[in-house]
């Protein structure tokens, strides 16, 4: 499985963002990548932005009924991290041409890697972290907690990274769906959860429903990690 990647910023930065898009969060990303600039004081950063091909399958930890439309849940997120891992991050070597002895790249020494997203692509990047110790930190924008039971599978593992920014919008619960009608709920419980691990977490509340200001609400979970260097 492969992904298009697209980037932005300056790509020996000490910063990486990865964040999983479709092709609606790409007509917004050079928004996006200014406004996380202006956030965090004109920051270097590198954003990586990867393009899913399908966003029900490609993001989803495990299967799941579909709650709008006839699309159901796949589960392809393990595919996609995998990808992340193999393809994504391991290529940030130290120096262009990678490795001089021949081995495989590794990560940077000192680079941090930020892994988010919004919505499905949010719940990803939540997933994301309990399976691997890669990500510094995780922004979890509007990210869909209400997936069925995702907040007892946090109960019943543990985050590896160690910062997770949660937001959400303050007229998302209100929703007439039953199943996402949870997410208010979901998303206090998942802060609660990492609370309780000692994670440095934040849960901010913005204005609107799911589908007002994606792109700034992106850019201030990547900023709060950032902001936290």
């Amino acid at each position: 499985m492969s992904f298009e990647t697209v980037e932005f910023g300056r790509q020996d930065a000490d910063i990486l963002l990865v964040q999983m898009v479709d092709d609606h969060d790409l007509e917004f990303i050079e928004k996006e990548v200014s406004l996380i600039r202006e956030l965090t004081g004109g920051r270097d950063f590198c954003l990586k932005a990867v393009k899913v091909k399908s966003w029900n399958k490609d993001l989803s930890p495990w299967p799941a009924p579909a709650v709008f439309g006839n699309e159901d849940f796949g589960d392809g997120a393990g595919e996609t991290l995998s990808f992340l891992l193999d393809e994504v991050i391991p290529k940030e070597a130290d120096g262009p041409s990678g490795n001089p002895d021949g081995a495989a790249d590794m990560p940077r020494p000192g680079r941090r890697v930020y892994l988010g997203g919004y919505s499905l692509a949010g719940l990803f990047a939540l997933w994301a972290g309990y399976q691997t110790d890669r990500f510094d930190g995780i922004a979890a924008a509007s990210p869909s907690v209400w997936f069925p039971d995702f907040t007892q599978y946090m109960r019943d593992n543990r985050m590896q990274a160690g910062r997770v920014y949660l937001s959400l919008g303050d007229r998302e619960e209100r929703t007439k769906n039953p199943v996402m009608s949870r997410v208010g709920e979901a998303i206090r419980e998942a802060q609660a959860v990492l609370e309780g691990e000692g994670k440095d977490c934040i849960l901010e509340w913005n204005k609107g429903n799911h589908f007002k200001d994606a792109d700034l609400r992106t850019a201030k979970a990547f900023a709060w990690l950032m902001n936290k260097e």
